[in-house]
């Protein structure tokens, strides 16, 4: 790896671990190996480092996610393949969906404009399907954004309570695998059936 990429790799376990208040810039540079100067040449601070290392994360998962929103599969297809994935993404990265909720507790405006955070949540060709079905009748109305939003909380909701969830029902790592595989389906169901006339 390069210099800047150690940085970032050690920055992002961190953050992921400790939250972006609690890490300092001294601690970045122990876990990369390097000394302060050095992290400082790459980045200049450490909101500079935050937002390259958060850009990078969304990057690596937006695309898939948004290449099956933009398809043209049919909603029903399009809900369960999305789902899914991103059920996936949560599964490989647990502590993302706490991660992006913290990045918008500290700073939402700036956040807001970051291009990448934006295309998470664009919705356009979505919206616009959704509303096609609706005006030709094969679904009832329904508000596409409130529907969208559903969606998500219904992925994003167990990773953000999983010790809770591991807590009250004795489970293991290899139960909750297991319940994500069912909620897959069951959240599927929720959402097709939320929408049939």
């Amino acid at each position: 790896m390069s210099t800047e990429e150690k940085i970032k790799q050690a920055a992002l376990e961190l953050f992921l671990e400790k939250g972006f208040e609690r890490t300092s810039i001294r601690a970045i540079a122990a876990k990369a190996n390097i000394n302060i100067a050095l992290l400082n040449y790459h980045f200049q601070s450490k909101e500079n480092l935050f937002d390259s290392v958060f850009s990078d994360m969304l990057s690596t998962y937006t695309p898939t996610l948004n290449s099956i929103l933009g398809s043209e599969l049919s909603l029903e297809e399009k809900i369960k393949q999305y789902v899914s994935k991103y059920i996936d993404i949560l599964q490989e990265n647990p502590r993302l969906s706490y991660f992006v909720l913290s990045v918008l507790q500290r700073n939402p405006e700036k956040i807001k404009k970051l291009r990448i955070f934006q295309s998470l949540y664009h919705t356009g060709n979505f919206s616009g399907q959704f509303i096609n079905e609706i005006k030709k009748g094969t679904i009832r109305e329904y508000d596409p954004t409130q529907f969208f939003i559903n969606m998500l909380s219904l992925i994003t909701f167990p990773f953000t309570i999983k010790p809770v969830i591991l807590e009250k029902n004795k489970m293991s790592e290899e139960d909750f695998t297991r319940f994500l595989i069912e909620r897959k389906k069951i959240i599927t169901e929720m959402l097709v059936m939320s929408i049939k006339k």
